[in-house]
């Protein structure tokens, strides 16, 4: 795996899941079952929220937006996953490593971004009723969303381009089932003191920024939800905010653990379970979390399955 007659790395070959044929091929259905369900859930977020015209107000608009993410991060590095399990090849490019490595830090950012604007939403649903429509207007929710975007794009950019342009001559085994700068910083023959400091101040302030915004407004749900007269209402409003603190959660402070530590120098799964849970677990479990458990959504649901099997007879 060492290049020690090369200047610079022409392809990187990306870790696996296990060296076992039985255990990849395995590991790629999990993969292809993971995907299958979360993008299939997602797309049926997405087409819900677009056709039911009563699910058109800015918390659907959100959530809307979160699925279409979602799908997208999902798509990004699960099926190339499954798919080089499958035939046991983990050679991937120099441009698509760096593409890969863009969309993910891309999606990454609108994802947390995203979750902190959805956190507003609540916040001012629940703590400001009467002013709900006027601070959370439609035009207000699609600048919030483009922003969040624009700003994405960005930060992807800057940090894509700042990676690549090091050189990678040490050895272009990159200790990840995907392209992912730590794994890359890792392998890289140039000097990286300053890649490395903009990354975890980066990393730092986005997550833990968005973190403690969406940490702090609901605390403020909590204190205004336990004021409520009927138990029932309070039920409803803890069953729909613990879930989406404990996502944002995970996907926080796996995403902030991954990215200010420096991967091990030997393949090893401790430098893949983590990204799994801030790649894999929230895309996935989102649209379950999120849309799923909602009462319209699944009215919604119904109503649309019902208009299929009647098209269709």
């Amino acid at each position: 795996m060492k290049m020690s007659n090369f200047t610079t790395a022409s392809e990187f070959l990306l870790m696996g899941f296990s060296d076992i044929r039985e255990l990849q091929i395995l590991y790629s259905f999990l993969l292809f079952l993971i995907y299958s369900a979360g993008l299939m859930g997602n797309l049926l977020i997405v087409m819900i929220t677009t056709f039911d015209r009563r699910l058109h107000t800015p918390m659907y608009f959100f959530l809307r937006n979160l699925a279409m993410v979602d799908a997208c991060y999902l798509s990004i590095t699960v099926p190339q996953a499954s798919v080089n399990s499958l035939v046991n090849n983990r050679i991937i490019s120099v441009t698509g490593c760096a593409t890969q490595v863009f969309l993910v830090i891309l999606m990454a950012y609108v994802e947390v971004t995203l979750l902190t604007v959805m956190a507003r939403d609540r916040y001012v649903a629940i703590c400001h009723p009467l002013h709900y429509t006027v601070i959370m207007s439609p035009r207000v929710c699609l600048q919030m969303t483009i922003t969040c975007l624009l700003t994405g794009l960005v930060y992807a950019g800057f940090h894509t381009g700042y990676t690549f342009r090091l050189s990678f001559c040490h050895s272009n085994v990159v200790h990840q089932f995907f392209c992912d700068i730590p794994s890359l910083l890792r392998i890289s023959c140039s000097d990286t003191f300053s890649n490395k400091l903009s990354l975890f101040v980066s990393v730092l302030v986005v997550g833990t920024g968005c973190y403690g915004f969406i940490t702090a407004s609901y605390v403020r749900i909590f204190s205004t939800v336990l004021k409520f007269p009927v138990k029932e209402d309070q039920k409803k409003a803890f069953s729909t905010c613990i879930p989406h603190i404990s996502v944002v959660s995970l996907f926080v402070i796996s995403g902030i653990y991954v990215y200010s530590q420096p991967p091990s120098d030997f393949e090893s799964l401790k430098d893949i379970i983590p990204s799994v849970f801030y790649t894999v677990i929230p895309p996935f479990l989102n649209p379950i979390i999120y849309s799923l458990r909602n009462k319209q959504i699944k009215g919604a649901m119904g109503i649309l399955m019902k208009r299929t099997i009647f098209i269709r007879k």
